[in-house]
């Protein structure tokens, strides 16, 4: 076979560009390029390299156009990029415009066996790689080929960029737990198309990896299954859920792990989980478990918060503790379910009909994701009320590399809950009294053999005692306990992240996954004289130590993954004294954020 030549796209002497990068393997939905994937980033963060992954994939089975992007960078960023340096161009339905996007000087790996486009760049270098004929040779069963052909590109990339075969291998027995079989036969593959690759290419580009020692300790997870491990170390005891992409993961996770971690020595188990035929029985459910005094929880996404709106607007008014984990995909309606946005701020802070205000936690990272598992649980049942950890499909799907999860040490936090002995102690318990001046009742759980624990939960008006009312002024007390309970949540929540730098001008404020981007996009600004602070909102509601970092900073610039800037308008209502120093800077497009569209953004303003 004659092989083509690699095109250089830069000179050979030029200085190698080393562990500071991006791949992109574009493929087809449902070839099985994930292990291919998976196994090039575990080998890469196994050589101690920082690197994360992404996944861009559509929102059918198969058959669709899918990306993979890693990211690798020595100094430990892992915010998206907009463009990547290296392309394994699988898909020839999309390799015309993926090699436009590539960046100037990068490289193309592309199967021999298909032409590449007429319009292809000069300033790419073009690597072939003969997919057919090494799948051909090693002897898979038919229906595992187009599997298996994904192993010539990991192949292929470790002989041009300098991944150890050795990590290869580990990784890709980790992908098969260890069988033998499945190993050998994906490692035969990509030990075929190293060798090839270093028989006949001839290296025309600067990009490698060298082994680094920043990796240690730490280990890649995904967002959902932190969160699962979470909720199983927070107690979680009942579990009801309906699949929706892209949360469906975190009850997977839950139905993995509690059934190793949560088991009696007698075998037994003390939980359950339901799949549920919809939403609405999902969050019913839960809170039916929660009134019961189990620690329940579900897992949903936008479509299914929809659904759930009337039963949680009960659960906040009768004072019932639920968790529910919203991994946030792009709307409105059915929208985009494979994207990921920060569309429901708003939505699930207001939730319900009338005057609702709920508890909602922000994780940044999957560490987060893990404590805020067991911070919800014991919030909801601490303030009697509904608590929405809002995460979204990028955190919630994607690899990120983290530091092990501690064991949470900490008792689990039951709340204000009166037992039989309790209550003989006491005389005239009400059930929605306001003894202590936190807002939160005392409550006792249904089962408990005592005259006095006996209550209605009621959804319709009620006054202390719980008995039905329509009187202006117990309704009135009512809400106004609740909004002292809401208060108290500003002292329990996760407090902010705050990095305040004395004389910078310039504050910026943000949440969630735009973390990372906004830590890059801060430390580029640095770099060319551009001081700023920084402070990562963690929960809602909002809390006086925001509103002393908008009053240090003449301008603040509110960053976010949405179309309307949505917690811009909460923290204008909250702080509305400094309205006008806070400067939206929010982008929906389905991607996450990126550090070069932050940066630009804010230079832009600054001019």
């Amino acid at each position: 076979m004659e092989i083509p030549q690699a095109h250089p796209g830069r000179p050979t002497e030029r200085e190698p560009i080393i562990n500071d990068f991006s791949i992109t393997a574009a493929t087809i939905n449902g070839s099985g390029s994930q292990t291919a994937n998976n196994t090039l980033i575990r080998a890469i963060h196994k050589m101690g390299i920082p690197a994360s992954g992404k996944n861009l994939f559509p929102s059918n089975i198969q058959g669709l156009p899918t990306w993979f992007t890693i990211r690798v960078s020595k100094d430990g960023y892992i915010a998206r990029r907009e463009h990547a340096e290296i392309l394994v161009a699988m898909n020839k339905a999309t390799i015309s415009e993926d090699i436009q996007k590539l960046e100037s000087g990068g490289i193309c790996l592309y199967p021999i066996d298909d032409p590449l486009p007429a319009d292809r760049r000069a300033d790419i270098s073009f690597y072939p790689m003969p997919i057919n004929e090494l799948v051909k040779k090693s002897g898979a069963e038919a229906k595992l080929r187009s599997y298996v052909a994904n192993m010539v590109y990991v192949g292929s990339l470790s002989f041009l960029l300098g991944i150890e075969l050795d990590e290869i291998e580990a990784a890709v027995s980790y992908a098969f737990s260890g069988k033998k079989k499945a190993t050998d036969l994906n490692m035969g593959v990509v030990k075929a198309a190293y060798e090839w690759s270093q028989a006949n290419l001839v290296k025309s580009d600067p990009f490698r990896v060298e082994r680094l020692d920043k990796t240690a300790g730490t280990f890649l997870i995904d967002g959902n299954t932190a969160s699962a491990l979470g909720a199983v170390f927070g107690g979680v005891q009942f579990v009801a859920w309906y699949p929706i992409t892209p949360a469906t993961s975190v009850a997977d996770g839950l139905n993995e792990y509690l059934p190793k971690l949560r088991r009696n020595p007698d075998g037994t188990t003390n939980y359950a989980i339901i799949q549920a035929e919809d939403e609405l029985a999902a969050i019913g459910m839960v809170i039916g478990a929660g009134w019961a005094g189990a620690r329940s929880m579900t897992s949903t996404s936008g479509p299914g918060i929809s659904l759930m709106a009337e039963f949680v607007g009960y659960a906040y008014f009768a004072e019932i503790p639920a968790v529910i984990v919203d991994v946030q995909r792009m709307g409105p309606s059915t929208g985009l379910p494979t994207r990921t946005s920060q569309g429901d701020v708003l939505k699930v802070y207001y939730l319900g009909h009338g005057d609702c205000r709920h508890i909602v936690l922000l994780p940044g990272n999957v560490q987060e994701c893990f404590e805020f598992g067991a911070t919800a649980l014991d919030l909801a049942e601490r303030l009697q009320t509904p608590v929405f950890v809002l995460t979204d499909l990028d955190l919630g799907m994607n690899m990120w590399p983290t530091a092990p999860f501690k064991y949470p040490e900490r008792p689990l936090d039951r709340g204000k809950v009166l037992s039989a002995e309790d209550l003989n102690q006491i005389t005239g318990w009400k059930r929605y009294a306001d003894v202590d001046g936190d807002g939160i009742g005392w409550r006792t759980l249904p089962g408990t053999n005592h005259p006095q624990a006996a209550y209605f939960t009621r959804g319709t008006g009620h006054n202390e005692a719980a008995g039905y009312s329509e009187r202006p002024e117990d309704w009135q007390n009512n809400l106004k306990r609740i909004a002292r309970k809401h208060d108290t949540a500003r002292t329990l929540a996760p407090q902010p992240i705050i990095e305040v730098h004395g004389d910078a001008e310039i504050g910026l404020i943000s949440y969630g996954t735009n973390d990372p981007a906004v830590v890059e996009a801060r430390d580029r600004l640095a770099k060319i004289g551009v001081k700023t602070s920084y402070l990562r909102v963690r929960a809602l509601p909002l809390e006086s130590a925001l509103v002393d970092f908008i009053r240090q900073h003449p301008r603040v610039y509110v960053i976010e993954n949405n179309l309307d800037g949505q917690m811009h308008a909460l923290i204008q209502l909250h702080a509305p004294q400094y309205a006008l120093r806070l400067v939206p800077i929010n982008k929906c497009d389905g991607l996450p954020l990126s550090a070069r569209w932050i940066m630009e953004a804010i230079q832009e303003r600054e001019r």
